[in-house]
């Protein structure tokens, strides 16, 4: 990420997947996405959800709920470089936080939407 204060929250911990084993520290997860057609007769358009977790073993949600915070600043906005098309919009659509790991771990799911243009 080229966000200074999400780096400085999580530095490289930005994983693919929640790596096995009990969380030591705090982490951003990519989750899983979904995408729905809503092309017509000008385009290629898609609406795509895309999940994105925060896992903390510090006490408290103070830590978990900065690192979310600095997460929706970056994207929300953001029309990041894609491989074909072009983000048109990137916004904020939810967010679930709870207590995970019989009370040990904190977790907040948040998840984004973002409209993409075929190109």
């Amino acid at each position: 990420s080229n966000d200074a204060a999400l780096v400085a929250l999580v530095g490289s911990a930005i994983h693919d997947e929640v790596p096995p084993g009990p969380v030591s520290g705090t982490l951003v997860s990519l989750g899983e996405g979904e995408v729905r057609d809503l092309s017509d007769a000008s385009g290629g358009l898609g609406d795509h959800r895309i999940a994105v977790a925060v896992i903390s073993d510090a006490e408290g949600f103070a830590t978990a709920k900065a690192v979310a915070e600095a997460i929706s600043d970056t994207l929300v906005g953001a029309a990041p470089a894609l491989a074909r098309g072009r983000v048109v919009s990137l916004s904020f659509v939810k967010a679930q936080a709870r207590r995970v790991r019989a009370g040990q771990t904190r977790r907040i799911d948040m998840t984004f939407r973002a409209i993409v243009e075929d190109s």
